[in-house]
């Protein structure tokens, strides 16, 4: 028994492992629990104790953008105020866990000024937008609760019911959103019908907060999806979900506070809620390119847009309304192309040549077109405006990348040389404030020729732990970088000086003045970002820096519904990734996995230091065969019940050696939700990086106990 246990009580973990991998079903707004909801009483203030002002470069790059931008359009105010029939009273919205799922408070300050010496313009203009807080009349029979999450909540009168297109993140943040619309709109009539309109989990998290499961299941209310949708909510990434998890530090400002030296806002939305998550699967899919039918009386026209902003997503037409739901595929905002949490890189072309397909069949007639984030736009004139500038936005950024990539300009180059067109740069809802012009440009070429720069230099390039040191060395030593790195940030010359004073980080991860010294270059050059996601992570870097990587617990963001959902195979899959292959050197066994409940056989070998696994296949002569119902097995996943426990009462079954699961169990790590992105910012680290011995995860605890 004692070989079986070590194996056995590691499995929790490896569902839990599965929980750092929630930022993948994320997608584009991914955040950690945070007992304020997401403001820090350690900096009222909202200055870090080390923090800088703002230098004079950075107020003069702040004026010229000032004078370069059209602030005179103002139209998107006018269609932000549009509609409104009340506005959220509540500031705040309470977590069932006790803590806060929303806070609003945190965002007035923006409210304050007209100009912050801090904050790009630009960036203050969107989050002041995004202040909206209330609920809102699109046209008749179709309303939004704004500013409750990272995403509205869209409303449309049915035959019986209210159908409601994308959820929210939270279960609070939903179920406060349909209290305020049956307040004042929704007459005590149920829900009738939810739509998802994508994969990524602003658009379905909060679903247990307006509807019960039950209703769903007994058909009363239908959950409609694209085609793939299960599948892709839980797989998008989800294999690095660690490393995804860690970089949401940076890219969503996860650490900073809330105030114009901190964080101001995502983009997209305000922030990502605090809540409880939940997923209740999708009962009916969108299976056509173009599918037509009524939803509770509505007739819907849905246009699949797969591999565009999401691997599945879905825009939809409400004739009658003339009404134009474009999903996540047009908002007030260049989108991510690549996304700094990391995800597969996505294809512009196929993006815009969906967008003109929405254009010419839905937006030469539609009078309405709303999204899942920001505020409608009305009237046919303007409707086609915004599609097709946001169709040329992404065909242009994919064709004059590559443009210039067949004219030899590299990954490492593109960010300085391609930009976007005059006519687009004037363009509000073209600007950078989600994806931005350098990083998207950069992805661009990643997606088609990869990360090398066809400089034999780079191809085999060494870590920078190896090469600092000489770099350092050559350059005179830590004085006098320090030295020309002071010079060059009082030149306000930051780019220049983080390439010289990161590089003596690299080689000194203890140097205290090296540190500071990056900290205040990484200051002001996310000052000066209109991108938040560029301005959170230089400014999140510059915390670390100072404070060190903070500890204490790490919130789970994947529910039990999202890991219920994992198919075996993807679980399977994500121990092979687990396993360290440095542990498995020698090993070799077989195991057949039998879930009779849903008639899934798997065989799983160890050999050459790999887990590989294959389903429909069982090897003739196993070491061992574990058999356990599907069912079983995912209380084991989301560790409600060990498989201990599972096997000492009959539930699962063993045949052959056990030993085997020891030996599985012996190669399995537990990855450090808190690993190091800037050297020397782990607290009480002190180790050597080492080629060999930097990345060595640790066993997982339970394999110790």
């Amino acid at each position: 028994m004692s070989t079986r246990r070590a194996f056995i009580k590691a499995l929790p973990g490896v569902g839990a492992a599965f929980s750092f991998a929630g930022s993948a079903v994320w997608g584009e707004g991914a955040a950690l629990a945070r007992d304020d909801g997401g403001s820090s009483p350690a900096f009222a203030g909202h200055v870090h104790p080390q923090g800088k002002p703002p230098s004079a470069f950075t107020r003069e790059v702040l004026r010229r953008a000032r004078t370069a931008l059209p602030f005179a359009d103002e139209r998107d105010f006018a269609e932000q105020r549009k509609g409104l029939i009340a506005p959220m009273t509540a500031m705040t919205i309470p977590a069932d866990a006790g803590h806060l799922a929303w806070d609003m408070r945190q965002f007035r300050f923006l409210d304050e000024e007209d100009a912050f010496d801090s904050i790009h313009p630009s960036l203050l203009r969107i989050s002041r937008l995004n202040n909206n807080y209330g609920l809102y009349e699109v046209v008749p029979g179709l309303y939004q609760v704004r500013g409750f999450d990272l995403s509205d909540l869209t409303f449309v009168r049915g035959r019986t019911g209210w159908i409601v297109f994308d959820p929210l993140v939270s279960r609070e943040t939903a179920r406060a959103a349909w209290t305020l619309f049956q307040d004042h709109v929704g007459g005590g009539r149920p829900i009738s019908a939810v739509i998802y309109s994508h994969t990524h989990g602003d658009h379905w998290g909060g679903v247990r907060g307006i509807v019960e499961e039950e209703d769903v299941r007994s058909g009363r209310v239908p959950v409609i999806a694209p085609a793939g949708f299960m599948a892709h909510t839980v797989a998008e990434n989800v294999y690095a979900g660690n490393a995804m998890n860690r970089r949401l530090f940076y890219q969503y400002g996860l650490l900073l506070p809330a105030g114009p030296r901190g964080y101001v806002g995502q983009g997209l939305g305000q922030r990502v809620s605090a809540g409880a998550s939940g997923l209740i699967a999708p009962t009916r899919h969108v299976e056509k390119p173009i599918e037509e039918f009524e939803v509770d009386g509505v007739r819907m026209i849905f246009q699949n847009t797969p591999d565009t902003e999401a691997p599945r997503e879905m825009n939809t037409y409400l004739p009658e309304m003339k009404a134009l739901w474009m999903a996540e595929n047009v908002i007030a905002s260049l989108h991510n192309i690549y996304t700094l949490r990391g995800a597969p890189v996505r294809d512009p072309l196929n993006w815009s040549k969906y967008i003109n397909e929405a254009l010419y069949r839905f937006g030469r007639e539609a009078e309405v077109m709303l999204a899942s984030h920001h505020w409608p736009r009305w009237g046919n004139a303007r409707i086609q405006e915004v599609l097709r500038a946001q169709r040329d936005l992404y065909a242009h950024m994919n064709n004059q990348v590559l443009h210039l990539a067949n004219q030899g300009v590299t990954i490492n180059e593109i960010h300085t040389v391609y930009e976007l067109p005059k006519s687009l740069q004037q363009t509000w809802h073209c600007r950078g404030y989600h994806g931005s012009p350098q990083h998207n440009s950069r992805g661009v070429i990643q997606r088609y020729l990869g990360f090398w720069d066809c400089n034999p230099a780079t191809l085999i390039p060494l870590p920078a732990s190896e090469t600092a040191p000489l770099y350092v060395e050559m350059m005179g030593g830590a004085e006098a970088i320090l030295a020309r790195g002071r010079r060059l940030h009082d030149q306000g010359r930051y780019l220049l000086a983080q390439e010289i004073v990161n590089t003596l980080v690299q080689a000194e991860p203890h140097n205290r003045a090296a540190k500071d010294l990056l900290a205040d270059i990484f200051e002001q050059i996310g000052y000066q970002q209109e991108n938040p996601g560029l301005r959170n992570s230089f400014l999140s870097g510059a915390y670390e820096l100072r404070s060190g990587i903070p500890e204490g617990e790490t919130a789970n963001s994947s529910s039990p519904d999202v890991v219920r959902a994992m198919t075996t195979e993807l679980f399977l899959n994500f121990l092979g990734i687990r396993m360290d292959s440095r542990r498995a050197e020698g090993l070799r066994f077989t195991i057949n996995l039998v879930t009779p409940d849903n008639g899934e056989r798997f065989v799983i070998e160890m050999e050459n230091a790999t887990l590989t696994n294959l389903a429909g296949f069982q090897a003739e002569n196993p070491d061992l065969t574990l058999t356990i119902d599907r069912a079983d097995l995912e209380r084991t996943m989301t560790g409600e019940k060990t498989l201990e426990a599972q096997i000492a009462d009959g539930t699962a079954t063993v045949q052959g050696d056990a030993g085997v699961l020891a030996q599985l169990a012996a190669t399995l790590v537990a990855f450090d939700p808190r690993f190091e992105i800037m050297p020397g910012t782990k607290s009480g680290e002190a180790r050597q990086r080492t080629v060999l011995d930097a990345y060595r995860a640790e066993p997982c605890a339970a394999i110790a106990e």
